[in-house]
């Protein structure tokens, strides 16, 4: 009798089984963008050769998409692959981004960068800061000398919600060295931006 007991409690329902099949939503879509500037047509603009690349709204497509994109270690010199929230483009011009900046670590080692980039997407679709809205996206940067990550924000001057997700960052992708943070419009006026805050 016991044992028909514990048959009965432990045989799943369909309600359960339909349940295990649904996707995981995720709180936001997200989109991957690909910019390859390795080999520039003269004349063109910047951001030309920018492409969204796929939308995703579920925990399974991030993981499908994550398996069969080619990582940012290697990825040709000059190129950048970015993951912004659905609807906002990795330029300094689309609204959401204008009075915004970026956090940003340098990398010498493609091992680190990966684990950097991975640790940041599943932050950043995870809902993982505190300040989540205030997110644009991430950009990984792979250049001849070394690597960028950048983590692109909306409100630059707001000092202390900056100071919170770098913060954050900074334990994410577990780093100890100092990295900084600076305005989109420093860096459109001048080449190499000064940083406005430094962990």
């Amino acid at each position: 009798m016991a044992s028909e007991i514990a048959t009965e409690t432990f045989v799943p329902t369909e309600g359960a089984a339909a349940a295990e099949k649904q996707p995981h939503k995720l709180e936001r879509k997200w989109s991957f963008w690909f910019d390859n500037q390795s080999k520039p047509k003269a004349g063109a603009a910047w951001g030309t050769s920018l492409r969204k690349l796929y939308t995703f709204e579920t925990v399974e497509e991030f993981w499908c998409l994550y398996d069969q994109v080619v990582k940012p270690s290697k990825l040709p010199a000059n190129a950048d692959f970015h993951l912004f929230k659905a609807g906002i483009e990795p330029k300094w011009e689309d609204p959401e981004c204008a009075s915004g900046g970026k956090w940003t670590v340098t990398s010498n080692v493609k091992a680190n960068l990966e684990n950097m980039w991975l640790e940041t997407l599943m932050a950043l679709i995870g809902e993982e800061f505190d300040e989540a809205d205030e997110i644009c996206g991430v950009v990984a940067s792979v250049r001849q000398r070394q690597d960028k990550l950048s983590l692109w924000t909306k409100a630059a001057a707001n000092e202390a919600a900056q100071m919170s997700i770098g913060r954050k960052w900074k334990k994410i992708i577990d780093i100890n060295d100092k990295f900084t943070y600076s305005f989109h419009d420093d860096s459109r006026r001048e080449r190499s931006a000064k940083s406005r805050y430094t962990l």
